[in-house]
């Protein structure tokens, strides 16, 4: 597939040879999606050691260890993540931080959220503004899908959340949503762009906590998170309910990347779009599940080990931050047949049985006790949408442009962003 192709990892300077061999942080920045799984294989082994950030670290990769690393009596999420990443992803205090019952109330808070009637919401609201995207897009010479996609799904979040959102908004809180998830990898402007969009996104969020905290409860996602309150009875701090709304938003707008990585295989595979255009909801599925599998979305997710154990003959001292490999998981030969297709059809034909351990794009384990992402359902209906929409409601032209992928970008996206024109609405 060579126009979704990804570069091959640049190679260090040759006078970095001895810090490499004392800290890894540069050759994972370098290939972000290849490392853990590269080391694996040249070890023959799915767990290691090394150095990150000046601090040693476990990595690994596999199904076995996705079962081992989501077990709670093992990991905790309490300050494994890096500081960078607190700063600018996830924010402090929010969900993935929290363990024991602080974190299963918190994530029963965010279920609450995806019921069948909430989700059906959303895309409701997501395929209206399609419509509206496709018709203003009919007057535009070239149209960026990354950004508008992501635009488009901003609005439809913030509208089904509860949290208003002027027009004149909406650009600059596309853009903060945006930065936060290209900053955690990032050095120099991006990354300090996503911690601006974070401080910035949390203050304006957190007065309007306090607004909502002045009136009674109502039956929004806005409210609920407002007026939340921890098993020890206490309302959140503004600023950690702030993040935890953020937690729905920022995911949800993030769901822009797969919307470039749908039409990317709808791209390099044109057979498959019949299918989609002729209502066939099973392969839709199937069609956006195998996007979710094989294009690279976050590379890997970290824990701390909350007591020493030892897993295949390794040592996992208490304290030891260990991260695993998602994508590694996730064309794992041993786990997918031929990981390195796009192939739509396995899903159906049986490559994967349904477990939480060998499909992780968005974690692994049980969405309701685990530290699994809460909208991995919606993610999935927003691409089926994304998908209905590229096929049914309009057509379009993909002019020549660079749709390569780089390994030191993370989270990945084409280049170019994936740029369309001579757009018409359909019938």
């Amino acid at each position: 597939m060579a126009a979704a192709s990804r570069e091959p990892a640049s190679r260090p300077p040759a006078g970095l040879a001895l810090l490499n061999r004392m800290d890894n942080t540069l050759a994972l920045l370098l290939d972000a999606y290849g490392f853990i799984s590269g080391r694996a294989r040249a070890l023959g082994a799915d767990v290691f050691d090394t150095r990150l950030l000046m601090r040693k670290t476990t990595c690994v990769t596999g199904a076995e260890a996705a079962r081992v690393f989501y077990d709670p009596d093992r990991f905790v999420r309490r300050k494994a993540a890096p500081h960078r990443l607190t700063v600018t992803l996830f924010g402090k205090g929010g969900v993935q931080s929290t363990d024991g019952a602080t974190h299963a109330a918190r994530k029963a808070m965010f279920m609450s959220f995806m019921t069948p009637a909430s989700r059906e919401r959303l895309s409701e609201l997501a395929r209206d503004r399609w419509r509206e995207y496709i018709r203003r897009w009919e007057g535009m010479p070239r149209v960026n899908l990354f950004d508008e996609s992501s635009r488009l799904i901003c609005e439809a979040v913030f509208d089904w959340a509860g949290v208003p959102l002027p027009a004149r908004l909406v650009d600059p809180m596309t853009e903060r949503l945006k930065s936060m998830i290209e900053a955690p990898a990032a050095v120099g402007p991006r990354y300090v762009r996503g911690r601006l969009g974070r401080i910035r996104a949390e203050q304006s969020l957190g007065e309007l906590i306090r607004l909502v905290r002045r009136r009674p409860p109502e039956a929004t996602i806005l409210s609920t998170i407002a007026h939340y309150r921890d098993p020890d009875g206490s309302l959140l701090d503004p600023r950690v309910a702030a993040v935890e709304l953020l937690n729905v938003l920022r995911p949800t707008v993030a769901v822009g990347r797969y919307v470039v990585f749908t039409a990317l295989a709808l791209h390099a595979h044109p057979e498959h779009r019949e299918r989609i255009r002729g209502g066939d909801e099973e392969f839709t599925e199937h069609f956006v599940q195998e996007v979710r599998r094989f294009y690279p979305f976050f590379p890997l997710v970290a824990a701390r080990v909350a007591r020493p154990f030892e897993w295949r003959g390794h040592r996992f001292p208490a304290g030891r931050r260990v991260l695993l490999d998602l994508q590694g998981v996730n064309h794992d030969p041993r786990l997918w047949d031929r990981p390195g297709e796009f192939r739509p059809e396995r899903f159906a034909e049986g490559d994967w049985d349904g477990s939480a351990y060998t499909f992780v794009p968005q974690g692994g384990g049980d969405h309701y006790r685990d530290h699994r992402c809460p909208g991995e359902w919606i993610t999935i209906d927003l691409m089926k949408t994304a998908a209905r929409a590229l096929t049914r409601e309009m057509t379009y032209h993909v002019p020549p442009q660079d749709l390569r992928m780089s390994s030191s970008y993370a989270p990945a996206i084409p280049r170019s962003r994936f740029v369309i024109d001579h757009v018409r609405a359909a019938g």
